[in-house]
């Protein structure tokens, strides 16, 4: 099984052991945990963590894991083989 980190750009892998919701003192990973274990909506993030739930400045960080996590796997670069 891959590792759910490799999906994430390097600033959203930055500072995994700090809080991403300091309203509600949730640490970054434990979103990344609940998103990998099938929180997939914003909803559900909050339902499992609690994140997002205070003043909700978080939102847009936890939905731009969510987007990472669960999206496609992306695409390699490399050379085109041509024909």
């Amino acid at each position: 099984m891959a590792d759910p980190l490799d999906k994430l750009p390097a600033i959203l892998k930055k500072d995994l052991d700090k809080n991403l919701c300091t309203c509600m003192d949730v640490p970054r990973m434990d979103i990344i945990n609940a998103i990998v274990n099938g929180a997939t909506t914003l909803e559900a993030v909050k339902k499992e963590t609690y994140a997002a739930t205070g003043a909700g400045c978080c939102e847009q960080e936890v939905e731009r894991l969510i987007e990472c996590l669960t999206g496609p796997e992306p695409r390699r670069r490399g050379r085109r083989r041509r024909k």
